[in-house]
């Protein structure tokens, strides 16, 4: 028998959750719209609604798991990215609102351009490629990833959004690539926490693909690896973008430089850190 209100179904999570979630209505409130197969509005609207029972039981296996750190994007297996639901799994990354930063700049770096060709690195879920083949059309774009189960992720994302003509590539950074072909646009939001960086313990990145998080050299090595590769990929004048630590600003720039990109330039987030740097192959190489 159904006895549990909307009210006290939230009320109860939202106290089991406080201890280990800094956003827990919000956390709570997705999980319960997602368990009666409502929006977080009906919520509000009908506090008083009695649950069914399978309702109530899928809600707090629900809140179970995230009371374990398991996060809400993998449990609802969906995360909001540039305004489009994402299919998401734990097999990639969950995009996060910092890193609409880098697909900003890389629309407005290529605005002008006639049939730009991007290619997108580590392409994890397919969001910045997804996001950049809806928002410029006349674009071709390329996607990279080493795990291929990713991958699936991402076909699935540009099917279902309807970006149906990016060209996946399995394998390590620009490794699959034809060896003629040049991009104008190089983005890039790869691995760059240090492996003993102590944000790895706590919060979300606990359950999320180790490898597409860590990278050695205090987190700098796959951001050298790639510069280096992409440095011959690029047209002259191409541009390369990155995504990376709020602390690794400077240390990007001096690796980008001693490699002869120009135009050197940092891109701060909603909450004032560098988070995006871009350089261009010089025009003379």
């Amino acid at each position: 028998m159904a006895t549990l209100s909307i009210e006290a179904a939230l009320a109860n999570a939202i106290r089991l959750l406080g201890s280990v979630s800094d956003t827990a209505r919000l956390d709570a409130e997705v999980l319960l719209a997602r368990s009666i197969g409502k929006n977080r509005a009906f919520l509000r609207a009908w506090p008083e609604r009695l649950l069914r029972a399978e309702e109530e039981q899928c809600f707090r296996a629900y809140v179970a798991q995230r009371a374990h750190g398991v996060p809400v994007a993998y449990l609802t297996g969906e995360r909001e990215f540039w305004s489009r639901s994402f299919h998401v799994s734990p097999e990639v990354l969950i995009p996060r609102p910092e890193t609409e930063l880098l697909v900003e700049l890389a629309i407005e770096a290529i605005r002008r351009e006639n049939r730009p060709r991007i290619l997108d690195l580590g392409t994890g879920s397919g969001a910045i490629a997804v996001t950049l083949a809806l928002e410029c059309p006349e674009a071709e774009i390329w996607a990279v990833d080493v795990s291929e189960p990713a991958l699936a992720v991402a076909r699935r994302n540009a099917a279902e959004l309807g970006a149906k003509a990016i060209r996946f590539l399995q394998g390590y950074w620009l490794g699959p690539l034809p060896a003629n072909v040049r991009f104008d646009l190089i983005v890039s939001n790869p691995p760059y926490i240090g492996p003993a960086d102590p944000h790895l313990l706590s919060g979300d990145v606990r359950y999320e693909p180790r490898q597409a998080l860590v990278s050695a050299d205090n987190g700098l090595q796959d951001i050298t690896l790639v510069a280096e590769s992409a440095h011959q990929a690029l047209t002259a004048g191409g541009r390369l973008m990155f995504e990376h630590g709020y602390d690794q600003a400077a240390a990007v720039a001096d690796i980008l430089n001693d490699m002869g990109y120009r135009d050197i330039r940092h891109y701060r987030d909603m909450q004032g850190y560098e988070r995006v740097t871009a350089a261009r192959r010089s025009a003379q190489d």
